[in-house]
């Protein structure tokens, strides 16, 4: 039987490996990073699974660019160079045809809600159980998204109207997008790019254009709405 081709993605190594012997049935807690949690045995094991990591979204591409038929993508929310749900809207606008499983620490409703909204197939807060990350793992597998049972993702409006345009943006303006929410000049951005001034320039032209505003500012605003408020404040992985 083919094995399913799946990659963590988190900058902890050691997490990393715990999150992989429990996908792949080992005894191993994960209690270290989610305490209180217990080890589980080895019953209802992901055995049809082949784990890839990675520590970093750049890591990430070359996996990707290296394995054609990844099934899915466990996503850690903030590593470094990431601020908040940026690296998985990048992730979605490159590979849209990969799932994608945030695995975080962050538990509250509205960054669920968030990232179900860009497009995860799942949310797993770093506090469940050993069998329940394995439950999750295995439904979206299965084509279904998953969140917590006890989770409401109806009770508050997302700005859908925001999501629709920076979902037309291009990967590569979406990088702009989010190093201009850094306060980095054109310059720096170009820098970094490793393209000229003026490409630069013809990209957030054609962000103001797609987000319909008027300059670099409102543009930082409005993805900045798309942003659960605590990130602004806290660093949680």
């Amino acid at each position: 039987m083919m094995k399913s081709k799946l990659v963590i993605v988190d900058d902890h190594p050691i997490f990393r490996g715990a999150l992989k012997q429990a996908l792949d049935g080992g005894t191993r807690s994960i209690a270290g990073i989610a305490p209180g949690h217990a080890v589980v045995s080895s019953a209802g094991q992901l055995d049809d699974l082949d784990i890839r990591e990675a520590g970093s979204l750049e890591e990430l591409q070359d996996v990707l660019a290296q394995e054609g038929d990844v099934a899915l993508v466990l996503l850690d929310l903030n590593m470094p160079g990431v601020k908040g749900l940026s690296g998985l809207m990048l992730l979605r606008a490159q590979h849209a045809e990969i799932p994608v499983v945030v695995v975080s620490a962050r538990e509250d409703a509205q960054t669920v809600r968030r990232c179900i909204e860009i497009g995860a197939s799942g949310y797993v807060p770093k506090s469940l159980p050993v069998d329940e990350i394995r439950s999750a793992v295995r439904s979206v597998l299965d084509g279904d998204v998953w969140v917590p049972e006890d989770y409401d993702l109806s009770s508050d409006a997302a700005p859908s109207d925001v999501l629709s345009r920076v979902a037309k943006l291009t990967p590569q303006q979406l990088r702009v997008l989010m190093m201009l929410s850094e306060g980095l000049l054109n310059k720096q951005i170009a820098f970094k790019l490793g393209v000229s001034e003026a490409t630069v320039k013809a990209h957030v032209s054609a962000i103001l254009q797609k987000l319909d505003v008027d300059s670099r500012t409102q543009a930082v605003i409005a993805i900045n709405s798309v942003e659960p408020t605590e990130w602004r404040t806290d660093e949680v992985a």
